[in-house]
Parts: C-alpha cells; structure tokens; sequence
C-alpha cells in the first residue's frame, strides 16, 4: 500500500514538472519574439548599403544617387551607394545576395540581374536570392550609327550587314550589360553578324561611337538624346514597342522590318533573400514613399524613363518575367559573354 502511494506522488510530481517546463518554454519563446520584434521595431539602427554592380556613369549613376537620398529621407537614416563594377554586374550582384539578410543592404538591379543567370551560369545567381523591394521605372534604347555609316535606315544598316559579315562593330557598356543585349537581340533577330566590342560603362562606347571607333551601338534615350541634336552621330530607331514621345521622329525596329523586338532598360531595388518581413516591408514603405517624391519623378522624367507605380509586386513580376525571357533568348540566340 505504501509503495502504491510513493508511485502516485511521483507520478503527480512528474506531471507537475513536465506542466512548469511547458510553460517556461512558452514564456521563453513570448520573451523571445517580443525581443526579436523591439530588435526589428527600431530599424534602421545604421547607415543602409545600396550595391550598385556598375562603375559611376550616366542614368544608372544618378538615379542611384537620387534613390539613395530619398530613400534616406524616408528610412529617416542613411543610405550610402556602393558601387561594385565588374563582370558584367556579377561582382555586385553576388555580393548583394550573399549579404546578411537584416536589411542593411540592398541592390540596384536591372537587366544585368536578370540576364545573369544564363549569361554567367558558374556564377549561381538567381532571383532566389533576392526580395522585391520595389521597381522604380523602365525606358526603351535607341540604335544609332555613326556620322558617315553608310545606311541611314534599319533596312539599310541590316542588308549592309548581311553584305558584309564580320565587318562591322557594335559598342557596348560591357559584356551582359542591358545595351549588349540589346544589341545581340537585334543581330538575332536581323540575321547579321557584327563584332561587340565592349568598354567600361556607357559614356565610353557612346564616345567610341562619336569618334568613329566603332559603327553603331545601342543607348539609353536620356545619353543619347542631346547629341542627336548635336548631330555627333545618327540615329535609326527606337526599341520600344511605340514610338517615343521624347524622340517621336524615330520609328520603332519593327517599323524598320525587325519583328517581335521590344526591350526596356529597368531598374529597382531589392533586398537579399529570407528579410525579416517586418523589415523589408518597412523598406517597401520607405520605397513608396521615396519614389513619389518630386525630386524623384523630376529625375526620372530626366532620363526619359517611365515611373513605376506596382510597388513590390511589380518588382518581383518584372524579375520573374525578365529572367525567363532573356535567358530563353539568351540560349537560343547562343548569346556568349567574351
């Protein structure tokens, strides 16, 4: 009889220290998320990191800059550019990725990143890695040719070409830029065959193309725009779908007989993969409100590029979208960076 008494008592203690130990472990883990969400309730405790996987030139540099400031503005902390050059964006864009996912760092992306993937397939880059923050606007390239290039249409240039495979060479703000693929889409779709030739950053290949160093090269309407008028070198066509109400005498290359071609340079910014949620929606707060800024609109309206209005959502369809369609194209077009 004594022993029965002892087994219940022990069972009841048992039951006792199982029940405290649950509890504990459930006030552990209160404590614990209440800490975690105080942490993440006063982001941004320090200055913010927005990689740019370019060199310091033309539309990308400024609109970095522009985002960079806003987006302090609105974060109520500093935001500093760092640009990161190299292999066609992949140095940066790796470094983004592989950043600590607490929100201090961030990417600007276009093309490059979504290029990436099939250009550089050894480098790992994936738009897995990253969470959209928000797109900020997209504008369409201009095709010139230099001053004394025989073919003053897109028929003529591409029956020239076709005449003389090899021949001719093509500038480019690098191998896997946004203008490098626009330029081999274009040979694909045309059938030609015409040498890149790339240089470190735009401002260069557009200063190849004015001396006469090379024979054509695709550019972003905004660099371009002012030296149309100055006659530095002519230009063909548009690549957008519609003609451009910034160059509204450019006809589109599919008015100029190349069918099914449309490209658009973007930007927007994203953070690395696996965010705390509260933090990144806090910086997709802070990107709404940065991008409908006056001084924003101004700047984009500059570069003749096309406010973005989707916020995230946008941002992650336009990576999604974008990295399958240039990496179908870039493996049928057998598209190779030198």
């Amino acid at each position: 009889m004594q022993t029965l008494n002892f087994s219940c008592f022990r069972h009841a203690r048992d039951e006792r220290q199982s029940a405290v130990f649950l509890l504990c472990r459930v006030i552990g883990l209160w404590i614990f998320s209440a800490c975690f969400s105080l942490v993440h309730a006063d982001f941004p405790e320090r200055p913010i990191r927005l990689v740019v996987p370019f060199a310091p030139s033309g539309a990308v540099d400024g609109i970095a800059r522009l985002t960079a400031v806003e987006f302090g503005k609105a974060l109520g902390q500093t935001v500093i550019v760092d640009n990161k050059p190299g292999s066609g964006g992949t140095i940066g864009i790796n470094f983004a990725g592989a950043a600590a996912a607490d929100g201090y760092t961030m990417l600007l992306g276009n093309i490059a990143l979504a290029a990436a993937p099939a250009l550089y397939p050894k480098s790992g880059i994936s738009p897995k890695q990253f969470e959209p923050v928000a797109l900020i606007g997209r504008s369409a390239y201009i095709l010139a040719v230099k001053n004394n290039f025989p073919a003053t249409t897109v028929a003529e240039l591409v029956a020239l070409a076709k005449a003389n495979p090899g021949k001719y060479n093509y500038a480019s703000a690098g191998a896997g830029s946004a203008i490098h693929l626009a330029a081999e889409l274009f040979k694909s779709k045309a059938g030609i065959d015409v040498v890149h030739v790339p240089y470190k950053g735009a401002g260069p290949a557009m200063n190849a193309l004015m001396a006469g160093e090379v024979e054509m090269m695709f550019g972003s309407v905004s660099e371009m725009k002012s030296q149309i008028g100055g006659k530095r070198f002519r230009a063909l066509a548009v690549t957008s779908s519609k003609r451009m109400q910034a160059v509204p005498q450019l006809p589109t290359l599919a008015e100029g007989g190349i069918r099914d071609y449309e490209v658009a340079g973007w930007y927007g910014v994203f953070a690395p993969a696996k965010t705390p949620p509260d933090v990144l929606k806090k910086l997709q707060a802070a990107a709404t409100v940065a991008f409908n800024t006056p001084a924003m609109q101004q700047r984009l309206a500059s570069y003749e590029m096309e406010q973005a209005t989707g916020g995230a959502l946008e941002a992650g369809d336009v990576l999604e979208s974008e990295t399958k369609r240039w990496s179908e194209i870039i493996r049928a077009a057998g598209i190779k960076v030198e």
